[in-house]
């Protein structure tokens, strides 16, 4: 693994990221739909580690099509969720779905438009990987959350593109557009650099389709294995993090 600097960015631009999205926005929400117990495992598991409070301000980037708010507002009905999106084809489909909720458009993941310490907790699902400046993105995030703050990121880890090529080849699904997964160890070199404290991280979605049962039974494997390179298999990798 190459040691990572501040400046890091990668070869593709923000407007690709966006461009890409707006592009299939019209079947994002269906095509999440055939791997619905994948896709949600991601809101159910960040519940958990977000620690809701009542009146806590909750910052999701990016939002998509704003399916975590749903989770938000159930686990903690008192809670204000602003979601953050970078596509305006996936804020339509979100506002069709979810007329209630708050959103707003960004044109950079390098620049957010609130003031220092603006948030009490930050959910980052499936997004760090695609961003152009990731470095600069995870010091936003830690300029915008309050001292004691919790961020729940996720993403998928290197080891997980082969099996996303496959996939996409055989069924073909929404895409990811500009991305590159990667490596659980450079994920944590990020957040050290850009001193966010790790609380936690682990494995999930060891096995993505097939029967419930099978599914179920790859993530008690996961979980049993957690720390060693079986967890790194996991297309799913959670990150829980603190701001000091």
């Amino acid at each position: 693994m190459n040691m990572i600097s501040k400046e890091f960015k990668h070869k593709w631009n923000d407007r690709d990221v966006e461009a890409h999205w707006d592009i299939v926005a019209h079947k994002y929400v269906a095509e999440n739909e055939k791997v619905k117990q994948a896709h949600d495992q991601r809101f159910k598991e960040s519940i958990i580690h977000l620690k809701l409070q009542a009146g806590q301000r909750v910052l999701n980037i990016s939002s998509r099509d704003a399916e975590a708010d749903d989770y938000i507002r159930r686990a903690e009905p008192e809670s204000e969720v602003i979601n953050l999106e970078i596509s305006a084809g996936l804020m339509k489909e979100a506002l069709r779905l979810r007329p209630q909720i708050q959103q707003q458009k960004i044109s950079t993941y390098s620049s957010l438009p609130f003031t220092d310490g603006y948030f009490d907790s930050i959910l980052t699902l499936e997004t760090l990987e695609h961003v152009a400046e990731p470095m600069k993105f995870l010091e936003e995030l830690f300029r915008v959350a309050r001292p004691g703050s919790r961020m729940v990121l996720s993403c998928p880890p290197s080891s997980a593109e082969l099996p996303y090529q496959i996939y996409t080849f055989l069924f073909g699904g929404h895409g990811e557009g500009p991305h590159r997964f990667p490596h659980p160890d450079e994920v944590k070199q990020m957040l050290k650099i850009t001193k966010w404290k790790l609380l936690d991280h682990y494995g999930s979605v060891l096995i993505p389709v097939g029967p419930t049962s099978m599914q179920d039974f790859g993530e008690r494997i996961i979980k049993k294995y957690k720390g060693t390179w079986i967890a790194n298999l996991g297309i799913r990798q959670f990150y829980i993090c603190e701001r000091d």
